[in-house]
């Protein structure tokens, strides 16, 4: 008997008024722009042959509408769920602020710790070390849930969520990982 493989699709929600305006989002539940629904909608083109039973999202409504336009062609999607461990990274204090902003309040080298480093948290925020330690919890539950339930599911998650779900399943370097940018209309598969 030939084991069936079960996929992972993974996508970053579309641009949002704050990632168009270079603030440091976060937490904040700002909303689509246009291009933000174009770049779902070219997600949903990239998907449209794929076939998936289950979808994940967060609370925030960037990955929810996303999620959505790619729902529109997948009436075999009979299970959406929302789960906050693959929401975006928490700035803390930084939430909301531009990233000039950061650089001329505290310097462009501390703007780069807080932004970039491995385990550097910004005031009252999470570093990747720390989005890695729930991205890795919700791995885990995944690959079980797929396994147990046969099923193909797909993503709609954050920049700094799938950096971190990215490193884990392709078995990416921490540097690889800080300094890799993940666009608004790519599709990332895995096997499992």
């Amino acid at each position: 008997m030939v084991k069936k493989e079960q996929r992972i699709y993974i996508f970053r929600h579309g641009q949002t008024k704050f990632n168009r305006d270079n603030k440091f989002t976060g937490l904040i539940d700002t909303k689509l722009t246009k291009a933000g629904l174009g770049d779902a909608q070219i997600v949903a083109e990239r998907l449209r042959n794929q076939k998936f039973q289950v979808a994940f999202h967060t609370s925030l409504s960037r990955s929810k509408n996303t999620l959505n336009e790619v729902l529109k062609d997948h009436p075999e999607c009979l299970h959406v769920f929302e789960d906050n461990r693959m929401i975006e990274r928490n700035y803390g204090s930084l939430n909301g602020k531009t990233h000039l902003e950061v650089v001329k309040k505290f310097s462009p080298e501390i703007y780069d710790l807080w932004h970039r480093s491995w385990d550097k948290r910004p005031p009252k925020g999470e570093s990747f070390k720390d989005v890695e330690r729930r991205v890795k919890e919700f791995i885990t539950f995944l690959k079980a849930y797929m396994k147990k339930n046969s099923v193909n599911v797909a993503i709609s998650a954050h920049g700094n969520s799938i950096r971190l779900f990215r490193k884990i399943m392709e078995g990416l370097s921490i540097k690889e990982t800080c300094e890799m940018y993940v666009p608004y209309d790519r599709v990332y598969g895995y096997v499992i």
